[in-house]
């Protein structure tokens, strides 16, 4: 039976940071984006109003801010290989994320078989953002259904790696889950746990068991 793998993005794919601060480090603007990230890891704002500010904060961006975001981004090793070795497996791999769609949907050429954000309009941004577009984590769980329904695999097939809040609801649906370099709130739901810079290493515990 074909395993379905689902990746978060922030402080897992990318370490100690998330993709809305790399954006903004592009503008000179990473300390309002890191004092937002605090605001809503704290629970002080909700998705769609964080999505709103960065928004605003973003006026003046272009895709080459985004494209050199992308790139200079503190990325863990092997992500490639790790996806790779999934499609070898039969296996499908996916990205969902509470970050820009217009960042998170880069990493399908990375070899992601889907990658799904929060819904921002193309940048350089002319028209108005939809602030019910901005993903939670209960939307986590609700394009995680929809995926198995794509692949046809179900939630008993699904591996899910993550790191904060915004993971909890998913991890607390599948049967396996790996915390990758995780905070507290995921203490206790994880299968697995793993502290690094290498995302094979964090595959390695849940590779073997198909």
């Amino acid at each position: 039976m074909a395993r379905l793998h689902l990746f978060d993005l922030d402080g897992t794919l990318l370490h100690g940071t998330t993709a809305p601060v790399e954006i903004s480090r592009q503008l000179g603007l990473e300390e309002e984006t890191v004092a937002l990230d605090r605001e809503i890891s704290a629970g002080l704002i909700g998705p769609p109003e964080y999505a709103q500010r960065v928004y605003a904060l973003w006026a003046g961006l272009t895709e080459s801010h985004v494209e050199a975001a992308f790139e200079a981004a503190p990325w863990l090793a092997r992500i490639r290989e790790v996806w790779a070795e999934i499609r070898g497996q039969g296996d499908y791999c996916a990205v969902v994320s509470l970050s820009p769609s217009f960042f998170v949907e880069r990493l399908t050429d990375w070899g992601a078989h889907a990658a799904y954000g929060s819904r921002f309009p193309a940048v350089p941004f002319t028209a108005p953002l939809d602030p019910a577009g901005a993903l939670n984590a209960a939307a986590k769980v609700r394009i995680a259904d929809r995926l198995c329904a794509e692949f046809g695999v179900t939630r008993d097939e699904c591996v899910a790696y993550g790191d904060s809040l915004s993971d909890k609801d998913l991890f607390g649906v599948v049967p396996v889950s790996v915390a990758v370099n995780a905070d507290g709130h995921l203490a206790g739901l994880a299968t697995h746990s793993y502290m690094g810079m290498d995302l094979w290493e964090a595959y390695e515990l849940v590779r073997s068991g198909r």
